[in-house]
């Protein structure tokens, strides 16, 4: 869900803002087996792909077998109590793991560009491996106007400590997975764990991507892949009408026109023992039939017992 990377983390230690779990405007999902794909044409990381008789069946949402995944109700940190129907399966080849890695491309408010995390531990969330080693967290910075250079790779590579991977490879991919980024406009690319095979290579065990829907017009391929049964169909209808929506699990609808003032209102209802049922920003030159569609949205929210 990524997965909440840098909630924590990145918030606190490198002041990028947003909670990358949660399914927002402006920040198209796709699914892991779409992300492998895309990372098959740039050439970056080897993709896990069942050419052996042991398969691995991952379900997949923004079991023993498929039959018993599809159509079931999955609920994990990401999803949260109501979890998400699982539509789609991932057959992925069965690998011998010799060690796991985390790496991830986000974006750096205080560098107002690109900057690459990496951990020479994976498997798990950022959070516990940023409380649990926070020595072993690497962060590269990369200037957007010069590109990623050999050095910034390979301070990423040797923060990452792969035992059996080739030093040299891994730094070329670690440049096209950068690449990836910026010509797909991404704005979380994450892999964990990345992976050495008993073969000496490396792969992506599990990978999480997201895209900036201001460029869609771009990237009409890959915004063909949105999974819509997967987002809140609140914030699905929000994004069609061009409001800014996030649903909460709160009681209290809110609808400001302003996004410092909505966080502010949401705010004053914490502070007063309520709970806010969303994030509504309809912004200072909504329409008549924008707010209309705001008041179908909030009234929508079943748990929501008075508005704001």
């Amino acid at each position: 869900m990524v997965r909440g990377l840098l909630n924590k983390l990145v918030s606190r230690s490198l002041s990028v803002a947003g909670q990358w779990q949660q399914q927002q405007l402006r920040r198209l999902n796709i699914h892991e087996y779409q992300g492998a794909e895309l990372m098959g044409k740039y050439g970056a990381i080897r993709d896990v792909f069942p050419n052996e008789s042991e398969l691995v069946v991952k379900s997949q949402i923004l079991a023993d077998l498929a039959g018993k995944m599809l159509g079931q109700i999955l609920v994990t940190k990401q999803t949260g109590p109501q979890g998400k129907v699982v539509s789609k399966v991932y057959l992925c080849e069965k690998l011998s793991l010799v060690n796991e890695m985390y790496f991830a491309i986000t974006l750096d408010r205080n560098t107002a560009g690109p900057l690459i995390i990496g951990c020479s531990k994976g498997g798990t969330s950022i959070e516990d491996l940023a409380e649990k080693y926070p020595d072993m967290i690497v962060k590269a910075p990369i200037d957007v106007f010069k590109g990623i250079t050999d050095e910034d790779a390979a301070k990423v590579v040797d923060g990452l400590a792969p035992k059996v991977a080739d030093r040299n490879d891994a730094i070329e991919q670690v440049k096209k997975l950068y690449e990836l980024f910026c010509k797909t406009d991404c704005t979380l690319l994450e892999i964990n764990p990345l992976a050495e095979t008993s073969d000496k290579q490396l792969v992506a065990a599990d990978a999480k991507l997201n895209f900036d829907d201001n460029a869609a017009f771009r990237h009409k391929e890959i915004f063909a892949l949105r999974d819509p049964s997967q987002e809140d169909p609140r914030e699905v209808a929000a994004a069609k009408a061009d409001l800014n929506y996030i649903g909460l699990d709160g009681e209290i609808g809110c609808m400001v026109n302003g996004a410092g003032l909505a966080m502010a209102t949401m705010d004053i209802i914490k502070l007063h023992g309520g709970t806010p049922a969303n994030f509504l920003d309809v912004g200072g030159n909504a329409s008549e039939n924008q707010v209309v569609e705001a008041f179908k949205i909030l009234t929508s929210d079943e748990k929501s017992k008075l508005f704001w």
